[in-house]
């Protein structure tokens, strides 16, 4: 593995899964999560082990269906900043109800809550997909 200078790893699982923590806690707030909602969508780590990534924003390293959880929850944050015409349009449309076939009714946010990545990466996929990509 290369160094950069400061001997700081070029893939340094701690720094990347602080940024990852960071990021992912900036948009829970943003659209207003509960605990419940996050550790869900983070698929489920023990209490104890979420609670203190939320207190910290840190971590040794995380896992890489943690990781991918929060790159798919991090481009649908900006693929919808993209799409929609402010921030808070984009933040609330998580929680409206939504009549396309992949949602049933359902917001997008109870899609992602279904618990699997899957859902997740559907939901990204949906808006990679009304951008055009």
């Amino acid at each position: 593995m290369r160094a950069l200078k400061h001997d700081q790893p070029v893939h340094d699982p701690a720094r990347i899964a602080s940024a990852a923590l960071q990021g992912f806690f900036n948009l829970a707030q943003r659209w207003g999560l509960t605990a419940a909602q996050e550790r869900t969508l983070l698929g489920s780590p023990p209490e104890s082990t979420f609670f203190k990534w939320k207190a910290e924003r840190t971590a040794r390293r995380l896992g890489r269906d943690v990781l991918d959880r929060i790159s798919y929850l991090l481009g649908i944050y900006k693929a919808l900043n993209i799409l929609l015409p402010s921030p808070r349009a984009a933040d609330e449309w998580v929680r409206k109800p939504n009549a396309a076939p992949l949602f049933e009714g359902q917001s997008a946010l109870d899609r992602m809550l279904g618990g699997s990545v899957v859902d997740i990466a559907d939901v990204r996929r949906y808006l990679d997909a009304q951008r055009g990509h």
